[in-house]
Parts: C-alpha cells; sequence; structure tokens
C-alpha cells in the first residue's frame, strides 16, 4: 500500500456529494515549497491534490472552508485529464483521514464568518467510533 500525507490549505469550500447512496466530501488541498533557484530568485511551486473523502462523517462539512489548514492521510493515485486539447495528470488522495489545523484567519480579528471555527485541531478518522464535534 502507498500512503500519502500532506498539510496544507483548501483551495476553496468542500462539497459534499452522494453517490450511490454513500456520501463522499471532495475538496482540494494546496502545498507551497519554497526556495532560491540557482540564480538566487526566490521560487514558489504548488502541488495541488484533489480529494476524495468517503465517509459519513459530515458534520465536518462547516469546517473545511477555503483557506483552511489540515492534515491528510490517505492513498494517492495519478488521474489523466483533458483541458482544451492538452492531456495531463493530476494528483487525486483517496483520504483515510483529516485533521483540521486552522485557517489562515486564527489569531487575526474577522468581522464575518460563514462557518463556525474550531478552537483546537480536531481529528476525523474513518476508524474512530465518536465525533469530536
Amino acid at each position: 500500500m502507498i500512503k500519502l500525507t500532506a498539510i496544507g490549505h483548501l483551495g476553496k469550500d468542500a462539497t459534499s456529494n452522494n453517490v450511490s447512496g454513500k456520501t463522499v466530501i471532495n475538496f482540494a488541498v494546496a502545498h507551497t515549497e519554497k526556495y532560491k533557484n540557482q540564480q538566487g530568485e526566490q521560487v514558489d511551486k504548488t502541488i495541488w491534490i484533489d480529494c476524495a473523502w468517503w465517509t459519513d462523517k459530515v458534520a465536518v462539512l462547516p469546517y473545511l472552508k477555503k483557506g483552511t489548514q489540515v492534515y491528510i492521510e490517505g492513498q494517492p493515485e495519478a488521474s489523466k485529464y483533458e483541458s482544451n486539447g492538452n492531456v495531463g495528470v493530476k494528483l487525486v488522495c483517496r483520504i483515510a483521514s483529516v485533521q483540521l489545523l486552522g485557517s489562515k484567519s486564527d489569531g487575526q480579528p474577522t468581522t464575518t464568518t460563514a462557518a463556525p471555527t474550531p478552537q483546537a485541531a480536531a481529528t476525523v478518522d474513518d476508524d474512530d467510533t465518536t465525533l469530536p464535534f
């Protein structure tokens, strides 16, 4: 088995769909590596991971908002796609667990919030029998 672990920020709010009577939560996680190239210029390289989490624990959905930092674990696979005549490959992860780490606005005052923000990191595993919410 191959296992993928990553820490990154959600690119947009997660969505929930029902497929053949089962619930899947979809979201995309971005991780940016920063380094200096041979000319001494800073380079930002962002890797996107499309995530599919097959779970009945939809109570976490309001917390999976754009900008939220998460730690994910799951099984990776490459998926071929075509866009405007160009063929490419994207990284997809079938999620086994998600840990909420916070949001970009943590520690800073906000004027409005679209959803409640967790006060502490929360882990949601498909093997857990209780929800931390």
